[in-house]
């Protein structure tokens, strides 16, 4: 597997385990429909959450979470959409995206920016 693959794996699981902590109850990881995934589906006082997780090393190429551009964030929607068609029991709905950056060090910083939209 590629290195920038295993780095979104390893953030994906860092934001898993952030996301638990924080009284989430994740439901879905790298949730898929047609070309479109969401990387983690979870819920938390009767709210359903679509998160998009975006992971660094580095500032290099800017802050985690400026990598989700418009294209991504309409994936997100495409793919949420089909999924509140299997599960339509969901009446409220948020679009987050939680930034990881993961430092030399192994020290890890969070950056959750709720309720996005377009």
């Amino acid at each position: 597997m590629a290195r920038h693959h295993l780095l979104g794996k390893e953030g994906e699981t860092l934001a898993a385990k952030w996301l638990e902590e924080r009284g989430f109850t994740l439901l879905h990881k790298n949730w898929r429909h047609a070309h479109s995934e969401v990387d983690i589906i979870a819920s938390k006082a009767a709210v359903l959450h679509f998160i998009e997780v975006k992971t660094r090393r580095n500032q290099k190429f800017g802050f985690p979470e400026e990598s989700v551009d418009e294209k991504k964030i309409r994936n997100l929607f495409i793919a949420s959409e089909a999924f509140q068609f299997q599960y339509p029991e969901w009446r409220r709905v948020q679009y987050d995206v939680l930034s990881v950056t993961i430092h030399p060090n192994n020290t890890v910083d969070y950056f959750f920016i709720e309720d996005i939209y377009l």
